[in-house]
């Protein structure tokens, strides 16, 4: 009979979870999600939300998306002049994930296109607007001047619970052992909790045997390198 972790080995598709019930609650992101499910009650309904790689902010902007019926837009895809707003109903709000990739005039527009049709403007970061390099000052001013929210660095709690969400949404399964292996032994980054899922589950796959401890200090010793 085949061990039932063999599993583990078949090339499965990866599909990330991103339902409300899937977003991990903690003292890092508590603020966040308050702010997020806070809305419409947000000052000029605007918010900026930042946080480092993989923290969930983007799931969080998915998730005010949902909830409120805005649009969620790509830094990079926006366009000086894209009219946004004119092309039918106009949406509860906007919300700009990677914002940073976005064209300073682009990003000009749409806040003051937001401002004069009364909708919400949530605006999706990796850091605080006032660490961007922003070169138009009137858009340094408007990005500064709005109530921004930030996710912290996770604690060893949901480290650990960050790392079962990426391997359940691999469906991969893990045994405790080895998140409790891991935890205390990785970066302490939402990214590195990303890479080792990754990083295992192609080792796993390219074993043909389900994730143990050997795997696990072998991820670990890849990309500590």
């Amino acid at each position: 009979m085949s061990h039932p972790m063999r599993q583990l080995a078949i090339d499965l598709p990866y599909r990330e979870a991103l339902g409300r019930a899937d977003f991990l609650v903690s003292d890092c992101n508590r603020a966040a999600m308050g702010w997020i499910e806070g809305w419409p009650d947000w000052p000029e309904r605007r918010l900026v939300l930042y946080g480092p790689e993989g923290s969930g902010k983007s799931h969080l902007g998915r998730l005010w998306c949902a909830a409120s019926g805005a649009r969620l837009v790509a830094g990079a895809s926006l366009a000086p002049h894209e009219p946004l707003l004119g092309n039918g109903a106009v949406p509860p709000g906007i919300a700009v994930d990677d914002a940073e990739a976005a064209s300073e005039i682009a990003l000009l527009h749409l806040y003051n296109s937001c401002a004069e049709a009364g909708i919400g403007l949530l605006v999706v970061s990796r850091q605080a607007p006032a660490s961007w390099p922003v070169a138009l000052s009137d858009l340094a001013s408007r990005l500064r001047a709005m109530p921004g929210v930030g996710i912290e660095p996770p604690d060893d709690a949901l480290l650990g619970a960050v790392l079962v969400k990426h391997f359940a949404d691999r469906q991969l399964r893990v045994m405790p052992s080895v998140v409790g292996y891991l935890v205390p032994r990785m970066e302490r980054s939402f990214a590195m909790a990303a890479a080792l899922a990754g990083r295992l589950d192609e080792l796993a796959l390219a074993a043909g045997r389900p994730i143990g401890l050997p795997l696990a200090r072998r991820a670990l010793a890849e990309l500590d390198a």
